[in-house]
């Protein structure tokens, strides 16, 4: 099956990746915001979340603990800038061993037609620079496999009537 995630590159400093989710906006804001949910899907294959923090308001912090192949170890965290659900995510990241300088601003849109919401995350980086290394890792393919495992939860939680709130 064809990779569902769409990846284009607009300016110098940004990343633009979407995909179209089989769910109401509710869900899909709610997937990315709630721990319970984001330790189901979060993460490319061969990794999990092992501890994931999120609160939840403007100004508050995330962060996410994940384990990989072999044991590897990835930290990310940043704080919350925008939260309007289910419609707007805005927050910063930062890896713990980032290997890019600066902040990146992270926003997604939740676009809803029809019961299928789209996803359109933007990623601005702090230079040039970093988006250049960032896009020479197989960060789209995470992305990609991470996503499709989204796909995978959001069907579960709209087939089997245990939606979400």
């Amino acid at each position: 099956m064809d990779d569902p995630l769409v990846v284009h590159t607009p300016g110098d400093r940004e990343i633009v990746l979407s995909r179209v989710f089989e769910a109401p906006a509710r869900l899909v804001f709610a997937a990315f915001t709630q721990p319970e949910l984001l330790m189901r899907w979060y993460g490319a294959r061969g990794w999990s979340l092992v501890e994931c923090d999120v609160d939840l308001r403007v100004g508050g912090r995330w962060r996410f603990v994940s384990r990989g192949p072999e044991g590897t170890r990835m930290v990310q965290a940043g704080a919350y800038r925008q939260i309007e659900p289910p419609h707007r995510l805005v927050c910063t990241e930062l890896f713990d061993d980032q290997s890019y300088p600066g902040e990146t601003l992270v926003s997604h849109e939740f676009s809803e037609l029809a019961g299928r919401t789209t996803v359109t995350t933007t990623l601005r980086y702090a230079t040039p620079e970093g988006r250049d290394i960032v896009l020479r890792y197989p960060m789209t393919r995470g992305v990609g496999q991470s996503f499709t495992r989204l796909a995978e939860l959001l069907r579960s939680t709209t087939t089997t009537g245990g939606e979400q709130r």
